[in-house]
């Protein structure tokens, strides 16, 4: 497969690498500002990163894959990250969890096969007044029932038309 597809470009890498080497904390800063870049960690970074860094590419591969945040493969075009967290759990969010699962088709960290939706889980968006919380497309929901999220994936569907 060409390391240029899904928009994977490893001089684009390199040069995150280089900028960033000598600052504190600099794997969690690289990897981190190549998932914004590109959406995911593509699984070509983690040599480049190692020889930026003088690790191994086994180290950079266990912090890259240790961590729930960073993605492996491209994320959908649009993320759904549904909190997991007590709270939310407590208003119905393990309801809601199945709920989506179930329409989207996929389990957490998977991508509907239309590349339409990724599903994560989050363990708390800092809403727990208005649980069961979500965030769409960088949009934060609270108060979400079933019949919302419904709805809400029928508007995001909708507007892409």
């Amino acid at each position: 497969m060409d390391q240029h597809q899904n928009g994977f470009d490893p001089a684009a890498v390199a040069a995150i690498g280089s900028r960033l080497k000598d600052r504190p904390g600099a794997l969690m800063l690289i990897l981190h500002e190549i998932q914004d870049r590109f959406g995911y960690v593509p699984r070509g970074a983690a040599p480049i990163i190692a020889q930026a860094l003088n690790l191994s590419r086994a180290e950079v591969h266990g912090v890259a894959t240790f961590y729930h945040d960073f993605r492996h493969q491209p994320p959908g075009r649009d993320v759904i990250r549904l909190c997991r967290a007590e709270a939310c759990q407590a208003m119905g969010a393990v309801a809601l969890a199945e709920h989506v699962r179930g329409r989207l088709g996929v389990e957490f960290g998977e991508t509907t096969r239309d590349g339409a939706f990724t599903l994560e889980a989050v363990y708390c968006l800092g809403n727990c007044g208005c649980s069961p919380a979500m965030v769409l497309a960088g949009e934060l929901h609270g108060r979400v029932s079933l019949a919302r999220f419904d709805e809400l994936l029928a508007e995001r569907k909708e507007g892409r038309r």
